[in-house]
């Protein structure tokens, strides 16, 4: 590893505690940030005594941020959400805080940027977040032109939102709502999205560049949740949901908390989340990408009846 003190903003989330977990064991000495990232105090245990430092900052911080960076080398920035909820604005959070970000890292001396942007990032989708996404990596690029940009298609691993989110919805419905079936996704291993990022880190050659993460096969909605109910052995019905419908749906649902669907997210399913044909992507980095149906076995086991001792139907 060519850096030995890397600060990762936003450490303590999905894609970031992988990260921690693949520096420590190459013993670089991590300060990771996050809005509470001092409660993840079991991101210690990933590396040796004092390898891991956790500091509670916020990307819109301003006033800390320099001493955040100070002393590091790297930056990486896996800040996102997928939803907005109070003061966590889609712009605020993907465009706004990385641009800021970028210039406090380019003034803090910090010699490489790696940044967690999204496969749908695109400033003219009818999507916020696809937007504020897109608008995020201008701003990056224009403050710290040698930044690395990483888009990963949906992410999966055993903390995922999807898979997990939709398995719960099974446990207790008799259907599985079906919003653009046949929208196709690049699913892509948290595990190899950490690793695109320790390897852009470790060679020089990845500076200014844009990569696309997906997995080796693509899928369509309907596919992947006929994947899920397989593999957690249900029988759901799932129902075809027009955007139209779906949108007035996630509109209502808005007026509740913590609503399982958003507006936003019917637009993001309006169009395919899949690797670009020549881009850069994994293979690029040498990372041989990781099938579903090699991880998803893992960690959906407890959504069966029976969880993981439930057995097999015989033949």
């Amino acid at each position: 590893m060519t850096f030995h003190r890397v600060a990762i903003l936003g450490g303590s989330g999905f894609i970031g505690r992988y990260i921690v977990k693949r520096l420590a064991d190459r013993d670089v000495v991590l300060t990771v940030g996050g809005r509470n990232a001092t409660q993840a105090k079991y991101l210690k245990l990933k590396g040796d005594v004092g390898t891991v430092g956790l500091v509670n900052i916020s990307s819109a911080d301003e006033a800390l941020l320099p001493a955040f960076l100070a002393g590091n080398e790297a930056l990486i920035n896996c800040v996102g959400i997928l939803r907005e909820t109070g003061r966590q604005r889609f712009d605020l959070v993907h465009h706004t805080a990385p641009a800021r970000l970028a210039r406090l890292a380019r003034d803090a001396g910090i010699e490489r940027f790696i940044h967690f942007s999204s496969l749908a990032a695109d400033p003219r989708s009818g999507s916020a977040y696809a937007r504020s996404k897109a608008e995020g990596e201008a701003a990056v690029r224009d403050a710290f032109p040698t930044a690395t940009i990483l888009r990963p298609s949906v992410v999966f691993g055993p903390e995922d939102q999807f898979f997990n989110r939709f398995a719960q919805i099974a446990t207790i419905s008799p259907f599985l709502p079906l919003i653009g079936g046949e929208t196709r996704f690049q699913p892509v291993y948290v595990g190899d999205v950490a690793e695109a990022a320790v390897r852009c880190l470790a060679d020089p050659a990845t500076a200014g560049r844009t990569y696309e993460l997906g997995g080796p096969r693509i899928y369509t909605m309907r596919q992947l949740l006929e994947l899920l109910l397989a593999e957690t052995r249900r029988k759901r019905l799932l129902i075809d949901l027009p955007f139209g419908l779906a949108s007035l749906q996630a509109r209502l649902m808005s007026l509740v908390p913590n609503a399982p669907l958003t507006a936003d997210q019917v637009e993001l399913l309006k169009s395919d989340n899949i690797v670009n044909g020549g881009a850069m992507g994994l293979d690029a980095l040498g990372i041989q990408p990781t099938p579903v149906e090699a991880i998803v076995p893992t960690y959906l086991d407890r959504f069966r009846r029976g969880g993981w001792y439930e057995r097999a139907p015989a033949t």
